[in-house]
């Protein structure tokens, strides 16, 4: 039996490289726990050396937060994208519905991934700047007041969509079930505002 070896090493510039090591890593911890995933074989698939990943991302930490990061910046261009295609005149539920599907989207994409189920420390501080933008497209949206309950219901809302978008992907995302978890989401957020304001 011989052994397979890995593909040869080419020069990369430093954006190449970074990139190269960044969908190495997503691939992995699509398929893997974070604990499960080892860096040199992060490497290898990136055609480089565990050096260069700890060059590049500081620890195996650093690599699953720019993963994160990335994922998170993909996902909130995705909704901003899909509230800009919308006609000038849509309403505030209409919208934050927009964004609810496009998120919604978004899990079922990343269903079988890992993130999320196993997180080093280093996350929660990719997760909170993601929440903070999540908070200003509602706040804009919706034009909340400054009062508690407002700041409370918006949490609250974000909270739920996590909740049940993590049930919706562990039943395995059934199509039939999208748009009732959006709607359960919207009708959480309206009895916790009390109206739409807009």
């Amino acid at each position: 039996m011989t052994a397979t070896r890995p593909a040869p090493r080419r020069r990369l510039g430093p954006e190449e490289r970074r990139a190269a090591i960044l969908a190495a890593a997503r691939a992995a911890f699509a398929t893997a726990s974070y604990g499960e995933v080892a860096v040199p074989e992060v490497a290898r698939q990136a055609g480089g050396s565990p050096a260069i990943v700890f060059h590049y991302f500081g620890s195996k930490e650093g690599l699953y937060a720019a993963v994160l990061e990335a994922d998170l910046a993909h996902l909130a261009d995705r909704q901003r994208a899909a509230d800009e295609a919308l006609p000038a005149n849509t309403s505030a539920r209409d919208r934050v519905r927009t964004w609810v599907l496009a998120r919604l989207d978004h899990v079922a994409a990343h269903a079988r991934g890992s993130l999320a189920r196993e997180e080093p420390a280093a996350a929660a501080g990719v997760r909170d700047r993601a929440r903070e933008l999540d908070l200003a497209f509602l706040t804009e949206v919706l034009q909340p007041t400054d009062a508690a309950r407002d700041r409370f219901s918006l949490l609250g809302f974000l909270g739920f969509l996590d909740a049940a978008g993590a049930a919706w992907a562990s039943d395995g995302c059934p199509e039939d079930d999208r748009h009732p978890l959006a709607e359960a989401a919207l009708g959480a957020l309206q009895g916790a505002l009390g109206d739409w304001r807009r």
